[in-house]
C-alpha cells in the first residue's frame, strides 16, 4: 500500500474508500485504482474480492484515450461495457459462494463492488439493481447487522413495487431474504409467511423439486426446528434430501464421472453444479446430517438418507475419504431400517469409491453391534441463540502490495 494525502488531489478529484466511501489514505500499488480509509478496510477488500479482481479494474477505471474515429470510440464503449458485465457476474458469484459457506462478512465487498458496477451499467432503481441488494442483505444478516439488512431489503422491495411486472424467479429471492430477516429477529409468522412465498414463486419458476426450491424448504424447516414443531421440521428436512439425492445421483452417475459404468445415465451439463450451489448444497446437507446424527431418537433411514446425499456430494468435489466415511455411516444405518434396495445403492456406491481409489469397503453384518459415533458439532445447525459472529479469516495481505512512501 502507498500511502495518499488527500490535500494534494486535483482540485474535484476526492479518493474515496472501496468500502465505506470515506476519504481515503492508501492505494494498492498493483493496480494504483483502489483506495482505502486504513488497512484493516485493505485487508478486508483484499480476502473478498480485490485479489481475484485487482488487475481487471485497471482498464475499467483508467480514463479511455480520445479517439478521433466514431467507429473506435464506439468499440472503445463496447469493450468497457463488457468488462463492466463480466465484473457484476465475477464479484456477484464470488458473494453468493462465500455466503453459502457461511462467511459473511467476506462476502460484504464482492457485493458491494456488485452493486456499483450495475448503477453503472443499468442505472439506478432497475431490476438488476435487486441482486445485489439481496447479497447485501443476506450478508448483513450473517453478521447480526439487522437495521442495514432492512435498509437493504427496502431498496429491493421499492425497484420492485415500481416494476408491473416481476420474475418469480426475483421474488422468491426477496421473500427468502425477508424470511430470513425475519427469522433472525425472532418472528416466526412473519418469517414463515414469506419463505412460504418464496417457496411459491420458486416452484412456479423452477418446479417444486427443484434445488432452488429446496433452499426455501430448508429455512422454512429451520423455523420449525427452533419451534420444537420437529414433525413438520422432519418431514422438510427429508423434502429437502431428497431432492439433493435425486440430483446429486444423476452426477454421480454421468458418464464424466464414472466412465467405466456404460450403463450409468448421462447427465446434461446443465445439471452440473457451480461452487454456489456445491457450497449451498454442502452447507444444508452438513446442517441436516448433524441433526439426524445428534438426535435423540434416531430415525435410522433418515441418518442413511442424509449419509448418502453427503456422501455423493464429497465424491463429486473429489473428497473420497469423507465420502467413504459418509458412505459406510450410511451403509450401517441402512440396515436398520431402509429399503433393501437402498442398501444395495449404498453398496455399489462404496465399490465404485473404491475402484477409483484402492479403498477397502468393510460391511457390517446384520445383527452385530453398532459403535458409537461421536457427534461432530456444526455452525450450521438451528439454534434460537446462533452466534453471528463474524467469520473472517486472519489471511493477510502479500508484503509486496504494501508499501509506504
Amino acid at each position: 500500500m502507498a500511502k495518499v494525502n488527500p490535500l494534494s488531489n486535483p482540485k474535484g478529484v476526492k479518493l474515496l474508500c472501496e468500502l465505506c466511501q470515506k476519504p481515503a489514505f492508501i492505494q494498492c500499488t498493483k493496480c494504483t485504482v483502489a483506495y482505502y480509509c486504513d488497512l484493516d478496510h485493505q485487508r478486508m477488500d483484499w480476502v473478498g474480492i480485490h485479489e481475484q479482481i485487482c488487475q481487471l479494474l485497471l482498464p475499467v477505471r483508467t480514463p479511455l484515450p480520445f479517439k478521433s474515429l466514431c467507429k473506435e470510440r464506439e468499440h472503445q464503449q463496447a469493450q468497457l461495457l463488457q468488462r463492466q458485465k463480466n465484473l457484476i457476474e465475477l464479484t456477484q458469484a464470488a458473494a453468493r459462494k462465500k455466503l453459502c459457506e457461511g462467511r459473511h462478512e467476506e462476502a460484504v465487498p464482492a457485493a458491494m463492488q456488485c452493486l456499483r458496477y450495475s448503477i453503472e451499467v443499468h442505472g439506478l432503481s432497475t431490476l438488476p439493481l435487486i441482486f445485489p441488494y439481496l447479497l447485501l442483505a443476506e450478508a448483513s444478516i450473517g453478521t447480526g447487522h439487522l437495521l442495514q439488512a432492512e435498509e437493504y431489503l427496502s431498496q429491493a422491495q421499492w425497484t420492485v413495487l415500481k416494476r408491473s411486472e416481476c420474475s418469480s424467479s426475483i421474488l422468491h429471492k426477496l421473500h427468502r431474504n425477508l424470511g430470513l430477516l425475519y427469522a433472525a429477529k425472532g418472528e416466526s409468522d412473519n418469517a414463515l409467511q414469506h419463505l412460504g412465498n418464496d417457496i411459491y414463486y420458486a416452484s412456479e419458476e423452477f418446479g417444486t423439486d427443484s434445488i432452488v426450491t429446496s433452499g426455501g424448504y430448508f429455512h422454512m424447516a429451520n423455523v420449525f426446528f427452533r419451534q420444537s414443531k420437529m414433525d413438520v421440521a422432519d418431514s422438510l428436512y427429508t423434502k429437502v434430501t431428497d431432492i439433493w439425492s435425486t440430483r446429486l445421483s444423476r452426477l454421480v452417475q454421468s458418464p464424466s464421472q464414472s466412465p467405466s459404468l456404460p450403463s450409468a445415465s448421462s447427465a446434461s451439463s446443465d445439471e452440473a453444479l457451480d461452487e454456489a450451489q456445491e457450497a449451498e448444497a454442502a452447507q444444508m446437507l452438513n446442517a441436516i446430517f448433524d441433526i439426524r446424527e445428534q438426535a435423540q431418537k434416531q430415525d435410522p433411514a433418515a441418518l442413511a438418507s442424509a449419509s448418502c446425499a453427503l456422501a455423493m456430494l464429497c465424491y463429486l468435489r473429489k473428497d473420497l475419504d469423507r465420502a467413504q466415511e459418509l458412505g459406510r455411516k450410511a451403509l450401517s444405518a441402512s440396515q436398520w431400517g431402509a429399503d433393501p434396495g437402498f442398501t444395495e445403492s449404498i453398496v455399489r456406491f462404496l465399490q465404485r469409491i473404491r475402484a477409483g481409489e484402492n479403498l477397502p469397503i468393510t460391511q457390517r453384518a446384520p445383527g452385530s453391534p453398532r459403535k458409537p459415533q461421536k457427534a461432530r458439532v456444526s455452525s450450521s445447525l438451528p439454534s434460537q441463540d446462533r452466534d453471528l459472529r463474524n467469520t473472517t479469516r486472519d489471511t493477510l495481505v502479500p508484503r509486496s502490495t504494501i508499501k509506504t512512501i
